[in-house]
């Protein structure tokens, strides 16, 4: 008999990255995740950089034997291109944590993920929070696992305003190949942008509490999210200075809790030509079809779950309860 609803399988693949170990935690200590296998990948840092930032994450968040593996070191197209001016010179704000005891998984992260989705009981949801290789490159070496994933749930894209052009959010910009080929897979998908993306902040008297905290992964939490303030480059005397966004966070806790994630399946395509729109989700919002399909035929485009507004106080103490409130 059980005794309520079953953890959902979750992997992570990542590119830690200041706020993909703010999501780490979450994905750890959440009681309804279940937590296979995390795989890492070039983005914000370099991906030896990302191995070592993701098994000392999980040395802090008190995880069990979760594997970890090694992925790509460069998207499938374009050089890697790291976002070290936001994450620090090691991806982790430079905190000068400890070298981790933890090591790699002997597999690569493209054979561990189609090792643990067809050896899962139950389809498991792949929650990307980095640039979207090793999801590509699953997908088109292995697409049996398609069977038994049951969504994928990416941070990435937007529907309005980018960060790493002025239409293309760094994820999908990073390989918008990748991001191509995720999205006409086949598979559901929902896409956590930055148009949600940046409205989930923990409140500098939060932020304040989990940095005093005396429990490793509650301390280093509040010492991430103090390196992520809401509003980079306001005055030193306004509040919101202590603020710190969730970032990544929020795609997990849009697994755990779904309710507090509101979204429209839509249209989405990823631009792939040269030039300044290169990377950006067009996202299709229009109440119905335009001049151009009139004249040229309409074209098939996956339809995607975009997030387009959030319950911000839901997910900020949602995130604040699970990771405050855990006991190895």
């Amino acid at each position: 008999m059980s005794n309520g609803p079953q953890p959902v399988p979750v992997i992570v693949d990542c590119d830690t990255g200041v706020d993909d170990a703010l999501a780490l935690l979450f994905a750890v200590r959440h009681p309804a995740l279940d937590l296979r296998a995390v795989t890492c990948v070039a983005g914000n840092t370099d991906v030896d950089g990302v191995v070592r930032n993701t098994l000392t994450v999980l040395e802090r968040a008190g995880a069990g034997d979760v594997p970890v593996a090694r992925g790509a070191a460069r998207p499938l197209i374009e050089a890697p291109r790291s976002a070290r001016h936001v994450h620090g010179h090691d991806g982790m704000g430079d905190l000068g944590l400890p070298a981790p005891r933890r090591t790699p998984v002997d597999v690569d992260a493209v054979t561990l993920l189609r090792r643990e989705i067809l050896a899962s009981p139950r389809p498991v949801t792949l929650v990307p929070t980095a640039p979207l290789t090793n999801i590509a490159l699953l997908l088109r070496t292995h697409p049996e696992v398609t069977r038994n994933i049951e969504r994928i749930v990416f941070m990435g894209g937007a529907a309005g305003a980018g960060n790493a052009t002025p239409v293309a959010e760094f994820n999908v910009w990073h390989d918008p190949e990748a991001a191509a080929i995720t999205l006409t897979a086949g598979v559901p998908i929902t896409m956590y942008g930055l148009d949600v993306f940046n409205r989930v902040v923990v409140p500098g008297d939060d932020v304040r509490r989990l940095r005093a905290s005396a429990e490793p992964g509650a301390r280093l939490a509040g010492d991430l999210l103090a390196h992520r303030p809401a509003h980079p480059g306001s005055r030193p005397d306004d509040p919101a200075e202590d603020s710190g966004g969730l970032g990544d966070a929020g795609a997990l806790c849009a697994v755990a809790d779904p309710e507090g994630l509101t979204t429209h399946r839509l249209p989405v395509e990823v631009s792939l030509a040269p030039g300044p729109a290169r990377g950006q989700t067009i996202v299709d919002r229009r109440p119905r079809i335009g001049e151009s399909e009139l004249h040229e035929g309409t074209r098939e485009q996956p339809l995607v779950d975009v997030g387009l507004d959030v319950d911000v106080e839901r997910y900020v103490k949602l995130y604040l309860t699970t990771v405050e409130r855990f006991t190895p």
